[in-house]
């Protein structure tokens, strides 16, 4: 937090913004104390990790994978391979 002398300098938004940042690390504090009021889904698999995760980073972000043309095409082929070999096994 800055110094008292700093705050005469600064303007009241700049002030207000402070104040709800603290505020909001205020509330992810208390909150991971006392638990969430109500949470919906299933339960993660380690509390500790699930309780650092909502401290650390608000938003988790997932990379999604993706398949060129070509790994689709050589994926297709061995479920195709695949299939066969289930079905000629019946």
């Amino acid at each position: 937090m800055p110094r008292r002398d700093s705050l005469r300098l600064m303007t009241t938004d700049h002030i207000v913004a402070l104040l709800i940042a603290e505020r909001d690390r205020l509330s992810r504090a208390i909150e991971v104390l006392q638990g969430p009021t109500k949470r919906r889904g299933r339960p993660p698999k380690n509390a500790l990790t699930a309780v650092t995760a909502i401290v650390d980073s608000p938003v988790p972000v997932k990379k999604k994978r993706t398949f060129t043309a070509a790994q689709r095409k050589e994926q297709a082929a061995r479920m195709k391979k695949y299939w066969a070999a289930k079905k000629k096994a019946k």
